[in-house]
C-alpha cells in the first residue's frame, strides 16, 4: 500500500536536520483510584508520602548532577524549580491535612492537589509561568510514580537512533536524552522559551516544537524527516524528499569545514567595508561556547535570568562578580549589558508583580525599573564597579522616548555618586545606549541620539509592536513578518538617524542572525550584528563573499517592494544568485 507524504509545520526549537524512526513517547498519567483508609493508617500513608518525597528528591539531585557534567551548570539549575515543588510547604501541608480529614488514600490526595496547582497555572496568560506547569507535572508524576511503585518508561532501552514524538517533553524527559539513541525530538506543544527548548539547543539535537497533531499522525517506525532550522516535520519523506535533504545535509557538513577556517578572520566585505559580529548571551556560563564559535564581542547580554527561577533577589555583589567574569573574559572587546527587561513574557514571582491585561505593553522593562530604582540601582551600581575589569557598555530595554532615558540616566548618576562615597572605582568613560525596540522611540531617534551613545534594535519587539502582532500568540503568527515594509522602513530611518549623529548602530533581533535578512541589513548599513553564537560563523562567511556595493543595491531594491513576502522571496533569490555554493535554499 502507497503511503503518502505529511509534511507538518510547527516552531523550529533548535537547529539541524536529521532523519530517523519515529519513537512515540506516552504519557505517564497514572490512574489513582480514590480509595478509603482507616483511622490507624494515616501514619503509614503519611510516612509512605514522606519516603516518595525524599526518593523522588534523590533523583533529581542525581539527574542534575548527571546534567551538570554533561551539559554545564546553567542547565542543570533547571532542576531548582523542580526541588522548589518538592519543598512546598504549603502544597505537603495540605495533602497530609486532607488525608487526616478525608481518610483517603494519600496518591490520590496528592493527586488531586497536584491538578489543582496546575489548574492555576494554566490559567495564567503569562508565557514563561504557563510553561512551568511542566515543571509541576513532571515532579508530580515523579512522586506518584514513587508512591505507586512504578517504573519509569523513559530512554534506557533504546539501542538505535530515533526522533522522539511527544506531546510534551518535561526537563528531565530533554536531560536524560543526553548520549542516548535521541537524534532529534517534536511536540505537539511548546514554545522557543520553554526550558526543553533551550536544552536541546545544548544538546545540539533538531527540535520542533508546537506542531499540535504530531503524536496523532506519526505512528511508531514511521520514517521522519525532522528541519529544525525551518520548523518543519515530514513524515514518510518520498525518495526525491530524501535526495533533497540529504544535498542540504552535505552542504550543511561542507560549510561547517568552511567555518572553523573563518574564527579568526574579521567580517569583512569584498570592498573593504568592516561590520561587527557579536554574540547574544543570557549566562555568564556561555562565553567558553562564544569563543569555541570564534565570537570575540558580547552585543547583547540579558540580565533578567539573575532574577528568575528563585525565592529572593540577587544582591549587587553577586551580580558585580557575574558582570566582572563576562567582562575579564571577553576584554579588550566589548560586553552590552542590557538592563532588566522584566515582564511581557518574562515576570519575577518574588516581587507579586500585578498581571497585566496586556503584558506586552503594560508594567515592564525600563518602565519597570524607573518605578523601583532600588532593584534598578543596585543592578546599575554592580555594573559600574564591574566596568573597571573590562569594556562594558550599559543599554536601556523599551525607552520609549527621551524623558525615559534622561530619568534612567539620572539614577545611573546617582548611582555614580553613591559608589564615589564608597570609595569604589568604575570606568568614568562607560558608554550608555539605547535599545530601539518601540515605534515610539524609532520615530524619534533623532532626538535619542543626542542622548545615547549607540542604538541597538531589537527587532523582536520591534516587529509585534509596529504589526500590533503579539509574537508568543500562535493564531497571529503567520502576521510576525521581520520583512514587512513598515519594518524594513524603521530599520532605514534608525540606522540612518545614529549615522547622522555619529553614533553606532547595531541589531541584537533575531533577525541579524537569518542570511538573506542579513544581506538587507548589511545593505542598509547596520553596523553590528549580534545573534547566537552558532550563527555568528554563517553571517560572516556571507558578508565575506559580497561587495558592499551590491548589498545596498539589494537594501534599497528591497525597499521598493510592496509586500513582505516579495521582499523575503528576493533577499533569498538575490543571497542564492550571489553565494549558490553557500546558501542553503529552503
Amino acid at each position: 500500500m502507497k503511503v503518502n507524504e505529511i509534511i507538518l509545520r510547527g516552531i523550529p526549537a533548535a537547529p539541524g536536520i536529521k532523519v530517523g524512526k519515529a519513537h512515540l513517547l506516552g504519557g505517564e498519567d497514572y490512574l489513582v483510584q480514590k480509595s478509603s483508609i482507616s483511622e490507624e493508617n494515616i501514619p503509614t500513608e503519611i510516612l509512605r508520602f514522606e519516603e516518595a518525597l525524599i526518593k523522588t528528591r534523590k533523583e533529581i539531585l542525581s539527574l542534575q548532577e548527571k546534567v551538570a557534567k554533561g551539559m554545564g551548570t546553567e542547565h542543570a539549575e533547571i532542576f531548582d524549580a523542580h526541588l522548589l515543588v518538592l519543598e512546598d510547604r504549603m502544597l505537603i501541608e495540605e495533602v497530609i491535612s486532607r488525608v487526616k480529614k478525608e481518610k483517603i488514600a494519600i496518591d490520590y490526595i496528592f493527586s488531586e492537589v497536584l491538578k489543582r496547582y496546575a489548574d492555576v497555572f494554566a490559567k495564567v496568560e503569562d508565557e514563561y509561568l504557563r510553561e512551568r506547569i511542566s515543571d509541576i507535572n513532571d515532579v508530580g508524576k515523579r512522586v506518584l510514580r514513587n508512591l505507586l511503585g512504578k517504573k519509569h518508561m523513559g530512554f534506557e532501552e533504546l539501542n538505535n537512533p530515533v526522533v522522539v514524538v511527544a506531546h510534551d517533553l518535561s526537563p528531565s524527559d530533554t536531560a536524560m536524552m543526553y548520549h542516548k539513541s535521541v537524534i532529534g525530538f517534536v511536540t505537539d506543544i511548546g514554545g522557543k522559551t520553554s526550558h526543553t527548548a533551550i536544552m536541546a539547543k545544548s544538546l545540539e539535537i533538531p527540535a520542533v516544537v508546537g506542531l499540535e497533531t504530531a503524536t496523532q499522525q506519526v505512528k511508531e517506525g514511521d520514517p521522519l524527516i525532522i528541519d529544525g532550522n525551518s520548523g518543519l516535520v515530514i513524515i514518510n519523506p518520498k525518495q526525491e524528499t530524501l535526495g533533497k535533504y540529504e544535498r542540504k545535509k552535505e552542504k550543511i557538513r561542507d560549510l561547517s569545514k568552511i567555518y572553523i577556517t573563518l574564527k579568526d578572520l574579521p567580517a569583512m566585505t569584498l570592498d573593504g567595508r568592516q561590520v561587527k559580529l557579536a554574540a547574544n548571551i543570557e549566562l555568564p556560563q556561555e562565553i567558553p561556547s562564544v569563543k569555541e564559535h570564534g565570537v570575540h564581542s558580547i552585543g547583547l547580554y540579558r540580565t533578567e535570568f539573575f532574577y528568575m527561577n528563585r525565592k529572593d533577589l540577587p544582591s549587587e555583589d553577586e551580580q558585580f562578580e557575574a558582570y566582572k567574569y563576562v567582562a575579564e573574559e571577553i576584554k579588550p572587546e566589548s560586553v552590552i549589558i542590557r538592563t532588566l527587561d522584566l515582564g511581557g513574557d518574562k515576570f519575577l514571582s518574588q516581587l507579586q508583580i500585578p498581571h497585566d491585561m496586556t503584558p506586552f505593553l503594560g508594567w515592564r522593562a525600563i518602565r519597570f525599573c524607573l518605578a523601583r530604582p532600588d532593584i534598578f540601582k543596585t543592578q546599575l551600581r554592580a555594573i559600574l564597579r564591574a566596568s573597571q575589569y573590562g569594556n562594558l557598555k550599559i543599554m536601556y530595554p523599551m525607552i520609549s522616548g527621551v524623558e525615559e532615558l534622561k530619568q534612567a540616566n539620572k539614577l545611573l548618576e546617582e548611582s555614580k555618586k553613591e559608589l564615589r562615597a564608597r570609595k569604589i572605582a568604575y570606568d568614568e568613560g562607560l558608554k550608555v545606549g539605547v535599545m530601539i525596540e518601540v515605534p515610539s522611540a524609532a520615530l524619534t531617534c533623532d532626538i535619542l541620539a543626542k542622548e545615547a551613545a549607540f542604538f541597538s534594535i531589537g527587532t523582536n519587539d520591534l516587529i509585534q509592536y509596529s504589526l500590533a502582532v503579539d509574537r508568543t500568540n500562535e493564531k497571529v503568527a503567520y502576521l510576525y513578518e521581520p520583512t514587512h515594509p513598515a519594518v524594513l522602513r524603521l530599520i532605514k530611518s534608525i540606522i540612518e538617524a545614529g549615522h547622522k549623529a555619529g553614533i553606532n548602530v547595531g541589531m541584537c533581533g533575531e533577525m541579524s542572525g537569518e542570511p538573506a535578512f542579513a544581506l538587507l541589513l548589511l545593505g542598509l548599513g547596520l553596523d553590528e550584528f549580534s545573534m547566537p553564537a552558532i550563527a555568528v560563523s554563517r553571517i560572516k562567511q556571507i558578508i565575506r563573499l559580497v561587495n558592499f556595493k551590491d548589498a545596498q543595491d539589494i537594501a534599497h531594491k528591497a525597499l521598493d517592494l510592496s509586500e513582505s513576502k516579495e521582499v523575503e522571496k528576493f533577499a533569498k533569490e538575490q543571497l542564492h544568485r550571489i553565494l549558490p555554493k553557500f546558501y542553503l535554499k529552503s
